[in-house]
């Protein structure tokens, strides 16, 4: 059994278009349970990037999400979360405050949303093909579509939703000096106060939407302020976020892939299994996530993690282990299923995968449709790819039809 190993420097990098990173593919081969140090915080941590050990990492209580407070490795100056988002709980408490809000982001709440979101998308497309062509796909469909439908679903007049894709936008980046970590949490604090008067307003009027849900277990005593705060400032700048960097990525994608393209044209009925594989597919993550600490020694691939440890899984990584997707740079609509973890594992897997789902089904089959000849206005390499970005997705994407 392995007790410790070297550890090597790991930051990741801006690469262009569908460029999986290099450091992962080596990982994956040669060094499945690595150790790493990174460019801030303290100390080294584990680096874990096969598909079965991330799914054992990620459900297994020995390894905690309980980090704040002590010193850690870490890809950025600035936490994503805040300090009382579920992203830093374990079972109960993380099963506690995710309880409020599951049935909202159920199978059944989200087909229901299902017409209003298609409703959203054609007057996106409207306003897309008014523009051009050529015209910036993100600008007029990927970036407002997910912002409105989950202002739909969580309640936010759609008069704030322009300055909560801005505030994404900024706190989702890599904060490339001290300056940008203190605006960043400046604009995490506005949100959070922007929600929680939001939520209060919602005590004393409530509608049919997640806000209301929040406002009604905070009235119970359910949730407390901060994390009120934590939950919904999580939901939509992440929310959105996420949506809009995939959907534009499997946009990019279906317009590079003649042979893709062809067949989801021919039948409809594939899209589905298109966002499965897309997601599966997609590098759409830059590094790595948020860190586990052991709480006991554990053995990986004869690697001994020891109690207190820092861990840290990449599910882009597990998403292209060659043991369960031959393959895996290919985009392959027959591939024997497996679920992808795109989404996550464990208790902490993602609050909106079939909003996202959804979302995304929307999005391809009504271009599909309304926009059968949709193609680049510019040639692949030329097209920009957001810099700085935690999420990784096209800054523009020039179309015409």
């Amino acid at each position: 059994m392995t007790d410790r190993c070297p550890a090597r420097l790991y930051h990741p990098e801006d690469l262009p278009g569908m460029t999986f990173d290099p450091v992962f593919l080596e990982l994956l081969r040669d060094e499945p349970v690595a150790r790493i140090r990174m460019r801030y915080g303290e100390g080294e941590a584990w680096l874990v990037t096969r598909y079965e050990d991330v799914k054992f990492v990620t459900s297994d209580p020995r390894f905690s999400r309980k980090i704040m407070g002590r010193p850690f490795p870490k890809m950025t100056r600035h936490h994503i979360p805040m300090d009382r988002a579920v992203s830093f709980s374990d079972p109960p408490e993380h099963a506690r405050v995710r309880r409020v809000v599951a049935r909202d982001f159920s199978p059944g709440s989200v087909e229901r949303l299902r017409p209003t979101a298609e409703k959203i998308m054609h007057r996106c497309l409207d306003e897309l093909v008014a523009a051009g062509p050529p015209a910036d796909l993100v600008r007029h469909v990927t970036s407002p579509f997910p912002m409105a439908v989950l202002g739909e679903l969580m309640g936010i007049p759609e008069s704030d939703r322009p300055w909560l894709i801005e505030c994404s936008s900024q706190v989702l980046s890599m904060a490339p000096d001290q300056a940008a970590v203190d605006r960043i949490n400046g604009i995490k604090a506005e949100v959070a106060e922007y929600f929680l008067a939001l939520v209060e307003s919602r005590r004393a009027d409530p509608r049919d939407d997640v806000v209301s849900t929040v406002a009604a277990a905070r009235e119970r005593g359910d949730l407390d302020d901060e994390e009120v705060a934590a939950m919904t400032v999580l939901l939509a700048l992440n929310g959105w976020h996420a949506v809009r960097n995939n959907s534009t990525n499997m946009v990019y994608v279906l317009l590079t892939d003649p042979e893709l393209r062809s067949r989801l044209k021919a039948d409809l009925g594939l899209v589905p299994t298109a966002v499965e594989e897309l997601l599966r597919y997609i590098p759409h993550k830059r590094g790595i996530g948020q860190p586990r600490i052991a709480t006991e020694d554990v053995e990986i691939r004869g690697v001994r993690i020891s109690k207190g440890d820092v861990v840290y899984v990449s599910y882009v990584a597990a998403n292209w282990d060659e043991d369960v997707y031959p393959e895996p740079d290919r985009v392959d609509l027959d591939r024997p299923e497996v679920p992808h973890l795109a989404f996550g594992h464990g208790p902490h897997y993602c609050m909106g995968p079939m909003l996202a789902r959804m979302e995304s089904q929307v999005l391809l089959s009504s271009l599909l449709t309304r926009l059968p000849d949709l193609a680049l206005a510019v040639p692949p390499e030329q097209v920009a790819w957001q810099p700085n970005a935690l999420i990784r997705g096209p800054l523009e994407l020039p179309v015409t039809w």
